[in-house]
C-alpha cells in the first residue's frame, strides 16, 4: 500500500472509533501536525512505534487496524520446529541486554548514594513508566530531587550503559531465518525505538514488536500475553518464549505458550537450550 492508501486507511479507522484527531493525538502521544500528515499521506513512511500507537489508541491490534492491506510478516511461511514452534518471542533487558548494575553505579557515584538505594528507588518507579501510567520527565523530576541530582535523564544513563549479549544476538538472528521473531518488552517510551536505531538490537524484519509502554500493559500481566498473542496468526503453543525473568516465563506458560528461562550469568547454556528447542523439523 503507498502512503495515501495508509493515510486513507487510518483515517476511516480513526473515524470509525468516532475520534477526532486530536482525540486519535491525545490518546496516541502524537502531534497533530504528524496525525494530519500522516492521513493525508505528507509522511511516506510512519514508523512502526507511531502506527503501534495509533493502533493502541483505538483500541485494536496492529494486524487487526492493517488486516487485508499488506501480508502481515507472522504469516510468511517458515519452518516449525520439532517441538512445534513457529513464532519466537524474546524478552529484552537482561536476555538481549545488560544495562543495570553498570547505570545504578555510574548514578551512585555521581550522586553519593549507595548503589543499593540507587536500585531501589528505580524499582519502586519502574513499573509505572513501563507501563505508560508515568511520565519520563516525572520519573526524571522524581529521581532527581530523592538523588540530589540538578539534573537527572535515565534515557542517558541507560544508553551509556546497556551493552548487547553478543551470544543472544548471534541466536536471535539465526532463529529470524527460520521462523518468525518479535520482541516482548517491559521498557520505558523511546527505549526500544532507540535501540533498533542504534543497532543494539539487531535490525532484522520483527513480525511483531510489543512494547509495553506502547501498550500500557506490563509482564507478567495477562494483558500483554494476550495482545503478543493476537499479533502472531499461530496458536499459543506455537510460541516460544525467552525471558529472564521466571514469573514472566510461567505467565506465558499458563497461556498455553512454550517458555524458556534465560539465565544472563550463563549466557552459552542459554542460548544452546534455546537452539535445541528450535531444531527445525526435516
Amino acid at each position: 500500500m503507498d502512503e495515501v492508501g495508509l493515510g486513507k486507511l487510518l483515517q476511516e479507522a480513526r473515524k470509525s472509533a468516532g475520534l477526532t484527531q486530536q482525540d486519535l493525538c491525545h490518546r496516541a502521544g502524537l502531534s497533530y501536525s504528524t496525525l494530519a500528515k500522516i492521513e493525508r499521506g505528507a509522511i511516506k513512511a510512519p514508523s512502526i512505534f507511531t502506527i503501534q500507537s495509533i493502533a493502541a489508541a483505538l483500541g485494536t491490534t496492529l494486524n487487526e487496524l492493517l488486516d487485508g492491506i499488506t501480508p502481515k510478516p507472522s504469516e510468511v511461511p517458515k519452518k516449525r520446529s520439532k517441538s512445534g514452534v513457529r513464532f519466537v518471542y524474546f524478552d529484552i533487558n537482561g536476555c538481549l541486554v545488560r544495562f543495570y548494575h553498570r547505570a545504578f553505579t555510574r548514578i551512585a557515584e555521581e550522586s553519593g548514594q549507595q548503589a543499593d538505594t540507587v536500585e531501589t528507588t528505580y524499582w519502586h518507579y519502574n513499573d509505572a513508566v513501563c507501563r505508560g501510567e508515568m511520565a519520563m520527565d516525572e520519573f526524571n523530576r522524581i529521581l532527581s530531587e530523592r538523588f540530589g541530582l540538578q539534573t537527572f535523564d535515565w534515557r542517558d544513563y541507560y544508553l551509556a550503559a546497556v551493552e548487547p549479549i553478543e551470544e543472544m544476538r548471534e541466536l536471535l538472528n539465526w532463529a529470524s531465518q527460520h521462523y518468525n521473531v518479535g520482541l516482548l518488552s517491559n521498557i520505558m517510551p523511546g527505549l526500544l525505538k532507540t535501540l533498533l536505531e542504534q543497532g543494539t538490537l539487531p535490525r532484522i524484519e520483527y513480525a511483531a514488536i510489543v512494547d509495553s509502554s506502547e501498550v500500557k500493559a506490563i509482564k507478567p500481566e495477562p494483558k500483554i500475553f494476550e495482545i503478543a498473542q493476537a499479533m502472531t496468526s499461530v496458536q499459543p503453543e506455537e510460541i516460544l518464549f525467552v525471558d529472564d525473568s521466571r514469573a514472566n516465563v510461567m505467565a506465558a506458560e499458563r497461556l498455553g505458550w512454550k517458555v524458556m528461562w534465560f539465565d544472563d550469568y550463563r549466557p552459552d547454556e542459554s542460548v544452546a537450550r534455546v537452539r535445541a528447542a528450535l531444531q527445525p523439523e526435516d
